[in-house]
């Protein structure tokens, strides 16, 4: 069963940059919520319960219960702004309101399976490259899984995962896919790892009697 996550939200009526730094010094966290047809809200969220949330990898994909003057409502984390140079300051988070009988599109994260195991490894020496580490899905809301799994046990070396063929909940689509089947990406391959280049040291010349001196240097002139 999938982790149920849970954000509580005030209204806020103060806005613009200065009013967001200072809800920010009191460790709010303004927010927007909007979609489902009504009217976008400003909010403010607890700094420290997002930030909780935030360390999950599972928050950025799932259903959430947002608490607001004491109800409860299912929102979808739409978008985080952080700070430019810190990259754990949350600046800003878009929420989206979810209704059970939309579907929603959502970018979720790829977890490749048996990559230690996969035929093309074990036996065949290869390396795994991987050319996606997310996929955008569109689904209901009641479905919507937390992750992809691709499982990587059967390929050999020279093949390639492509988007279709990897294996979706029920009632889940690849978004990309429903363009046609030019956008069948490849999201993973086995290939053969690079040689590493041993650089030979220059063997060193042969020594000369130029090199020592040898006839070339003057004799000396004899006593008269």
């Amino acid at each position: 069963m999938s982790k149920q996550y849970t954000l509580d939200a005030e209204m806020r009526d103060d806005l613009g940059k200065g009013a967001s730094r200072r809800l920010r010094r009191e460790n709010k966290i303004p927010a927007v919520l909007y979609g489902a047809g009504r009217p976008a809200w400003s909010l403010t969220l607890n700094e420290f319960q997002l930030a909780r949330n935030l360390q999950d990898e599972a928050f950025y994909a799932a259903i959430i219960e947002l608490t607001l003057e004491g109800k409860q409502q299912k929102v979808f984390l739409r978008d985080l702004q952080r700070h430019p140079a810190q990259d754990i300051t949350i600046l800003h988070v878009d929420l989206q309101r979810v209704r059970d009988d939309v579907e929603m599109t959502v970018v979720l994260p790829l977890h490749y399976t048996n990559e230690d195991i996969a035929h093309g490894v074990k036996m065949e020496g290869g390396q795994i490259m991987h050319n996606a580490m997310d996929i955008e899905i569109t689904c209901l809301p009641g479905v919507l899984p937390q992750f992809i799994e691709v499982d990587m046990a059967d390929v050999k070396l020279g093949e390639s995962v492509h988007l279709s063929s990897v294996k979706l909940p029920e009632g889940v689509v690849s978004t990309q896919l429903s363009f046609g089947e030019d956008h069948d990406q490849a999201i993973a391959s086995i290939i053969t790892p690079k040689a590493e280049k041993v650089e030979e040291a220059a063997p060193e010349a042969p020594v000369t009697e130029s090199d020592t001196g040898g006839d070339d240097t003057p004799a000396e002139d004899e006593a008269k």
